[in-house]
């Protein structure tokens, strides 16, 4: 163990618990028992093969994307957590079948990976994407690059699965983080992948304003499951977390946005000149293929969908309305 990854009680069944997760999600997608799959304890994106960094001890991202790998040719893995997601690229980093693509924090920031310049090795040339950032981005500024660049990705790698690590620490306020987006200019980015229709995980990972974390991937949630929740938080055991506005949404600061457009400008023509170099969608040749991590009568007994509470119905309408 090292610093940042300090050893706890119960070390072992966290791990279980946040890697089964993503494991079973994998496997409910492969089985088609559901479109969208959520463990927001999950998306530790920082660990590697054999050694645990940044808070992550199992890389979760990379067991569920080995997973989906067994039913779909093409998985798009995109990060939009504030620290690049060095553990899944390094993973995939010689491989065309997973696409990676992160939006991060660069220079002298943890843990100081994803240069615009490395771009996958071998047959993974060219399918390893990184969007190096500085501090403040906002919203507008989020959506003119994520939405360009996204699109050109999913037109020419045409992935029939995609992971997203859903970071809250991109947020604004968060206590290690850096970025100014607000609670929707981080949704955007789950409602983008949902206008495709492919089959989509939603993953945790960082968030260290820990009543952000909670607002965010709750709204989240309800977006994947298509129901809005009202502004006002609702009360609970832990509403004094939420002042002092008691708010679901949350707004920007006035932090100065150091990413001008003619630095985003020359990121994305770089990115996208890469794109360009794709030869073609990659296929995949007959292969057999191994046995799903959870059995098919496993999935079905733990699949059947969870029926809301009245206090869960009173807070929730059926309705999305942007």
């Amino acid at each position: 163990m090292f610093e940042d990854s300090p050893c706890f009680d119960d070390i072992y069944r966290f791990c279980q618990i946040s890697a089964g997760g993503s494991l079973a999600g994998a496997a409910r997608l492969n089985r088609g028992f559901c479109d969208v799959a959520i463990n927001w304890s999950g998306g530790l994106h920082h660990a590697k093969k054999s050694e645990a960094s940044g808070f992550c001890y199992v890389n979760d991202c990379v067991l569920a994307i080995l997973e989906l790998l067994k039913h779909h040719a093409r998985v798009l893995y995109c990060d939009i957590d504030v620290h690049h997601g060095d553990g899944v690229e390094e993973a995939f980093y010689t491989t065309n079948r997973v696409m990676t693509c992160s939006f991060h924090k660069f220079g002298n920031f943890f843990p100081g990976t994803g240069d615009v310049r490395d771009i996958g090795y071998g047959p993974g040339r060219h399918y390893a994407l990184n969007f190096p950032l500085q501090d403040g981005i906002d919203d507008v500024c989020y959506r003119e690059i994520f939405a360009p660049i996204m699109s050109r990705v999913m037109e020419w790698y045409q992935p029939t699965a995609v992971v997203l690590q859903c970071g809250a620490d991109s947020l604004s306020g968060d206590r290690l983080g850096c970025f100014n987006l607000s609670l929707d200019g981080h949704a955007q980015c789950v409602r983008f992948f949902q206008r495709y229709g492919v089959q989509l995980m939603l993953l945790g990972g960082g968030g260290y304003t820990i009543r952000n974390v909670a607002r965010c991937w709750a709204y989240e949630t309800a977006l994947a499951a298509g129901v809005v929740l009202d502004d006002m938080i609702p009360y609970n055991p832990y509403y004094e977390y939420y002042g002092p506005d008691f708010r679901l949404r949350i707004r920007p600061s006035n932090m100065e946005n150091l990413n001008t457009p003619s630095y985003l400008h020359r990121m994305m023509v770089q990115l996208l000149e890469s794109l360009r170099s794709l030869p073609h969608t990659p296929s995949v040749p007959f292969h057999s293929v191994p046995a799903d991590v959870i059995s098919d009568p496993l999935l079905r007994k733990f699949s059947a969908p969870v029926p809301l509470s009245d206090d869960e119905h009173s807070v929730c309408s059926s309705d999305w309305d942007d």
